[in-house]
């Protein structure tokens, strides 16, 4: 009979027979392609190129001006087809890496600039209880969070919920998409498996050294970090009418982020690899997106308004919007335990980086056009906790957001009194004892 240990090691090994069996390549959809119809049919010029110089001095980019005008000049002097058809191909590679455009209002703001603070809610960081607990302590008291000896199974930026935090993460979901509802959002159900293909047209790098993306290797295939990308997909190739324009969608998945943070100020439930998240997306007209963006900014406050959270909005600058982004705002949260804001949300208007991308369009009287996008973050589930606990201990206990309690039947978080802590024991080999030698 198979002792403890010896049983772990054969299952190991036929696991890895079994999964190698089933080469994730395989799975690989062959129908997915985005083979973009705007890039195939365009070619950038030196008044775009010098546009693009211009935003590369206040976006970040992973492109090369320099190199985008070499490509770009020999393929000007190129005269045979099949030289000048490489040329092309290597050009439009460069141009994808370059950012969105960005918008006027953020631009005024200048290059050095800071994030703007537009909107501030409730006071509580001016009041700090005497005898504050921060989120990991009153977890660790209550046994409703574990986030330590996880190394076994998980390793650092993983948790468990129990009882009640967990019962409030589902409530903060149910409280979520019940307002998305009211908002006109229609759920939609996507998968955690991405191709890169897809994640790099929605504007997140898969390769580079600093990706925050789970590449399931030797496939083409990755772990979704946000919902956004998946419903990007779902629109992917559709051409829709102008009169159904903007199609308002909301999806709740699990996030996966290869987090490289491990400053100590980000604690063990702020920065974590694996997350529920509510997600807002819309496709749109052009004429649509600015206005939608304001929407779901306005919801979102809405949203932690009613939790009655004290947070600060922002309109973020030039260095932080990201490859896709044209316009950014941040949602950040009062955490006492950082001793500062921390961000519980975003919402960002893409305009048509990610439809030329992806083949998104809309038509109106037979005349075919990109549409534009616009995401937001509706709910993420750890910082939203933290932000809670935080804010809603008293001296004797954790009081339950008002517009929470109907979903949780508790005007209190309680104590776990089903699952104690749990210490996970490295499993050891016994050593056997040495035997006395027999008597001959």
């Amino acid at each position: 009979m198979l002792n403890s240990r010896q049983f772990i090691d054969l299952f190991r090994k036929q696991g890895r027979k079994l999964f190698a069996t089933r080469q994730l390549s395989n799975f690989k959809p062959k129908q997915f392609s985005l083979n973009s119809e705007f890039f195939e049919n365009y070619t950038p010029d030196e008044e775009t190129i010098n546009e693009i110089e211009e935003s590369t001095k206040i976006r970040k980019s992973h492109g090369s001006v320099q190199l985008l005008r070499h490509h770009y000049k020999n393929f000007m002097n190129e005269s045979e087809s099949e030289k000048r058809k490489d040329l092309r191909s290597k050009l439009i590679t460069e141009l994808k890496k370059f950012p969105n455009k960005t918008h006027p209002t953020v631009l005024s703001y200048g290059a050095d600039s800071d994030k703007v603070e537009l909107y501030s809610f409730g006071d509580l960081h001016n009041n700090p209880m005497p005898d504050f607990k921060s989120y990991e302590e009153l977890g660790k008291m209550s046994t409703t969070i574990r986030t330590s000896n996880l190394g076994n199974f998980t390793g650092p930026g993983s948790y468990y919920f129990m009882d009640s935090v967990a019962k409030l993460a589902r409530a903060l979901v149910d409280y979520t998409m019940d307002n998305l509802y009211k908002e006109g959002f229609q759920l939609i159900t996507v998968p955690d498996i991405l191709p890169a293909e897809l994640i790099e047209a929605c504007g997140m790098t898969v390769d580079d050294h600093a990706t925050q993306v789970y590449r399931l290797k030797p496939s083409d295939l990755c772990l979704s970090g946000t919902s956004e990308m998946a419903l990007a997909g779902f629109f992917s190739g559709k051409t829709m009418k102008a009169e159904d324009a903007p199609k308002k969608v909301m999806a709740t998945s699990r996030c996966f982020r290869a987090e490289a943070s491990a400053a100590s100020v980000d604690g063990s439930l702020y920065r974590v690899h694996c997350f529920t998240k509510v997600e807002m997306f819309s496709a749109c007209l052009p004429t649509q997106s600015d206005g939608l963006l304001e929407e779901f900014r306005d919801i979102q406050r809405r949203l932690f308004e009613g939790l009655g959270l004290c947070f600060k909005l922002y309109d973020m600058p030039v260095y932080d919007l990201g490859l896709p982004a044209y316009r950014k705002y941040d949602i950040e949260a009062w955490m006492p335990s950082r001793k500062s804001f921390g961000e519980i949300s975003s919402t960002s208007n893409c305009t048509d980086y990610q439809s030329k991308r992806l083949n998104i369009y809309f038509e109106d009287g037979g005349k075919k056009f990109h549409a534009h996008t616009v995401n937001g973050t509706a709910c993420a589930i750890p910082r939203m906790i933290i932000a809670i606990l935080e804010q809603y201990q008293t001296s004797r206990s954790i009081r339950v957001p008002e517009v929470l309690q109907p979903y949780m039947g508790e005007t209190e978080l309680r104590s776990s009194t089903k699952v104690p802590p749990t210490r996970i024991a490295k499993h050891k080999e016994k050593k056997e004892k040495k035997k006395g030698k027999e008597k001959q």
